[in-house]
């Protein structure tokens, strides 16, 4: 689970602004639900380019949500000038600090702002969402990729899925991020088999390669026998599963769960991962 700080947990469970401005002078819209967050932000601003309201819709983990509610929060009063210099970093600090592999959520909601602010002065597009689709799977660009390595000083192909998403879905992209970082540090490109031993698991990554293992190896073994396995949740490291069939009433049933079942999933996924039956 993550570690949310006081200020996130209020900021989740009792958002301020939440909603839709009418007659809002801009709009900007970032992500999508396909990709796992999207956030919506109005902006209400006055003749002396004050912002004088700013609201927000964000379908998203709880830190996406609290993110959103602390950047209308830090936006209200100021004028767009003072509000587009406010950074990601400056996001997390306002609630008390992010957990790392949520930081995106802190970028989006600086990204919509800037989306906003572009609508506002009549242009198309902000220039971030300029640039070639690395990562297909959440739609994150070269420039974006190049702009969190600069702008949070980032080291690591991980902390790029960290700050951006990017990496954190097939997987495919890794490649291209380590060349990113390389080329905005100036230093030698990675080798792909040095990539994957500098970069840990994603969920998203987990779940697919659990799932997949289960489906294609322990499952078809089981059923030989006239026993079965359900995949139930994953919670973390931690895989929950239900026994069917013969396993279920069979006295090994423990066995073949610590001892078959979380031995594959070690060997093929990760060495610490745990496996536990929902009865």
């Amino acid at each position: 689970m993550w570690e949310y700080t006081d200020k996130v947990r209020e900021h989740f469970i009792n958002p301020r602004n939440v909603g839709e401005i009418e007659g809002a002078n801009a709009v900007g819209e970032v992500g999508s639900i396909a990709c796992g967050d999207a956030l919506k932000l109005f902006l209400k601003v006055d003749e002396n380019d004050r912002i004088v309201d700013a609201k927000f819709q964000t379908f998203g983990c709880a830190s996406a949500i609290a993110s959103s509610s602390a950047l209308t929060e830090l936006i209200k009063g100021k004028t767009v000038d003072e509000a587009i210099a406010i950074s990601n970093q400056d996001i997390a600090e306002y609630l008390g600090g992010l957990p790392k592999e949520k930081m995106h959520c802190s970028v989006m909601g600086r990204e919509a702002l800037e989306a906003a602010v572009a609508n506002l002065r009549g242009k198309a597009v902000a220039p971030h969402e300029e640039g070639e689709i690395v990562c297909e799977c959440f739609g994150v660009t070269d420039e974006q990729i190049r702009r969190a390595i600069a702008e949070n000083h980032l080291n690591s192909v991980e902390e790029i899925t960290d700050f951006t998403k990017a990496g954190g879905g097939c997987g495919k992209c890794l490649d291209k991020l380590a060349d990113l970082l390389a080329e905005s540090k100036g230093l030698k490109p990675l080798k792909p088999l040095e990539i994957v031993k500098k970069t840990r698991l994603t969920n998203l990554q987990r779940m697919k390669l659990v799932a997949q293992i289960i489906d294609e190896e322990i499952r078809p073994s089981l059923q030989k026998d006239g026993g079965n396995i359900e995949l139930i949740d994953i919670d973390g490291k931690t895989v929950l599963v239900q026994l069917r069939g013969a396993c279920s009433s069979c006295m090994s049933s423990q066995i073949t769960l610590k001892q078959f079942v979380e031995q594959r999933l070690r060997d093929a996924v990760e060495p610490d991962i745990t496996v536990e039956e929902v009865r």
